[in-house]
């Protein structure tokens, strides 16, 4: 291991911030960059001497590679972490259009729902099963699922949703709407008591990778779609027609009064589905 990996891998392990998940995910990004600025040229890098022509040579590097606008941004929240973790949080500038990164874009009209249809009976696991049940009925993240302890986010009439369960560390609260959700809820206190979808004698790794495996013998692909759908029905239930993704009016057809409506709609089911702008919704409502 060169040097640098292993500052960083030192400098990750002392800050420990956010989810497992976000904490294995934030060490390989680093890795990589130390990996990457070796390869430029950047042979005696130690973890305290990050500058500016670093991160420039990583932009470039990056944009020459074509990544996604997406990618570059989550790279370089991670060397902003770095760089604040030695001290020198101001160094890299906030806005990322200083560094020539566009925006995102986040508007889409591909419907990307996924539906558990009636292959659900070939999920054999019954932890697994509720877990994608859960996605489906809440709109939860696959981790957020599997992580979920009923005993404590069943409030009656809402979930609670623990920050360590949670993409970015939010806790977050999701309304019981109906039977069916509620239907659900009672199957997961059965099953897991004060535990969570996770049985007893697995890690959460091997139960991703179970969970995994299922799904694959299942036929389902792309399970963050169960994400997708929930917010088309949260839309519709909200607004009283359909999202623009699966056909319904775009925002340059409404009334004011119904440009109110899709706003509000919109904030809502941003804050139920952990994201923290409404402009987020657009990947998943379109405009």
């Amino acid at each position: 291991m060169k040097q640098l990996n292993y500052d960083l891998m030192r400098l990750t392990k002392q800050f420990r911030e956010g989810s497992f998940r976000t904490q294995a995910a934030r060490w390989r990004a680093l890795d990589l960059a130390a990996r990457e600025l070796y390869d430029l040229g950047f042979r005696n890098l130690r973890v305290t001497g990050l500058k500016m022509r670093h991160v420039k040579a990583l932009n470039e590097h990056w944009r020459s590679k074509e990544l996604s606008i997406g990618t570059i941004k989550n790279r370089m929240s991670y060397l902003r972490w770095w760089a604040d973790k030695i001290g020198k949080a101001g160094m890299i500038p906030a806005s990322n259009f200083t560094l020539g990164i566009s925006d995102r874009q986040y508007v889409t009209n591909e419907n990307k729902a996924v539906y558990l249809d009636g292959r659900l009976d070939k999920v054999t696991d019954p932890h697994i099963r509720l877990s994608l049940e859960l996605q489906a009925a809440f709109g939860l993240r696959k981790e957020e699922s599997m992580k979920f302890q009923p005993a404590y986010a069943d409030h009656g009439d809402k979930l609670v949703l623990k920050a360590s369960w949670t993409k970015g560390g939010r806790p977050r609260e999701i309304p019981i709407r109906n039977e069916q959700q509620r239907e659900v809820l009672d199957r997961t206190h059965e099953l897991a008591g004060k535990g969570s979808m996770i049985p007893p004698d697995r890690s959460y790794k091997h139960q991703e990778q179970h969970y995994d495996r299922q799904c694959q013998i299942a036929g389902f692909h792309k399970m963050h779609g169960l994400r997708h759908a929930y917010a088309h029905e949260r839309y519709r239930e909200m607004t009283g027609w359909d999202c623009p993704v699966l056909g319904g009016p775009s925002l340059k057809k409404f009334t004011p009064e119904q440009r109110i409506i899709d706003h509000e709609a919109r904030l809502e089911i941003s804050h139920e589905m952990g994201h923290c702008r409404e402009q987020i919704s657009a990947c998943y409502l379109g405009r």
